[in-house]
């Protein structure tokens, strides 16, 4: 096969590759530019399937073409701009602001260019402004919180928690219930406890992967809660009808708090979904500036208020 046959053949399945890009049937182009390379590498074909790869999002792969047609020619624009393109895709604001720049210098007029080239400075810029006004993550107050300087009077009435041989506060079976119907009497747990409580929770839950996979024993069942926004009556009947959370008797919610009584929901919910992993609630919409008030001092203190 001479070399002119070689290169009429890889011309002919580019200009069918072209077709199937116009068409918009750009998986069937990428394999004809793929036969078109593999008889003949050019930074055209390059170029062209690099552009197929774009639309089909793989901008990975769209970037590797676009560098090896520019390896091949270097004075090829059109391989500057498609791997432009492809940093900007996959967020590589600095190198895609260079091959447009290269792009601009070769083709001074080039309008789609400079729009391009103009939209990428600004992204730059902005990046730029939020990382100089970022602040770093405050730490919780819970994290350096003294609970020291809070006494539980002798007055409360309601249920304490135990302390291991080291001082360390536990939840129990028997706290929860207790807590239970102590909310039911529109009283409130003691705010040392409730931020032993949350302290607990919050670490825990920082542990945690984003994502956590629950395992789902054969012949096991979930009970599906809908969203009670609160409501704490609602959830002690719901409870009184399902039976209470265990691990034999799961539940899993989508839950917001929002009104009076949410925090008694919540730390319910809360110390069932620490102990002992019985309450999963995939999506809690939690207002924290309404639930720092109801819980710290408002509502924990006063559950009418």
């Amino acid at each position: 096969m001479t070399l002119s046959t070689i290169s009429d053949e890889a011309e002919a399945l580019k200009e069918e590759a072209n077709k199937f890009f116009k068409d918009g049937d750009y998986e069937k182009a990428i394999d004809a530019y793929t036969k078109a390379i593999e008889i003949r590498e050019t930074a055209v074909y390059l170029a062209n399937r690099s552009l197929a790869y774009l639309r089909t999002e793989c901008f990975g792969y769209a970037l590797d073409d676009a560098s090896k047609a520019i390896s091949l020619d270097s004075s090829y624009v059109k391989g500057y701009y498609r791997r432009a393109s492809a940093h900007m895709a996959l967020g590589q604001y600095k190198e895609a602001l260079a091959d447009y720049e290269t792009v601009i210098r070769v083709a001074p007029s080039d309008k789609m260019a400079r729009e391009k080239l103009t939209e990428c400075r600004k992204i730059i810029r902005r990046k730029a402004f939020e990382k100089a006004i970022a602040v770093e993550d405050q730490p919780s107050p819970l994290e350096s919180f003294d609970l020291s300087t809070i006494t539980v009077e002798s007055s409360y009435d309601g249920p304490h928690l135990e302390q291991d041989s080291n001082g360390k506060y536990f939840v129990t079976e028997s706290f929860m219930l207790a807590l239970m119907e102590h909310y039911k009497s529109q009283k409130v747990l003691h705010k040392k406890y409730a931020i032993i409580i949350m302290k607990d929770i919050f670490l825990f839950l920082r542990g945690l992967p984003s994502l956590v996979d629950i395992k789902v024993p054969e012949q096991s069942k979930f009970t599906v809660c809908g969203d009670i926004h609160g409501q704490f009556y609602d959830l002690m009947n719901i409870f009184k009808i399902n039976g209470l959370p265990s691990k034999d008797n799961p539940y899993v919610s989508n839950i917001t708090f929002r009104i009076c009584f949410s925090s008694c929901s919540m730390v319910t919910l809360l110390i069932g979904d620490r102990f002992p992993w019985s309450v999963f609630s995939p999506c809690s919409g939690l207002s924290f500036s309404i639930q720092t008030s109801f819980i710290f001092p408002e509502v924990t203190m006063n559950p009418n208020t």
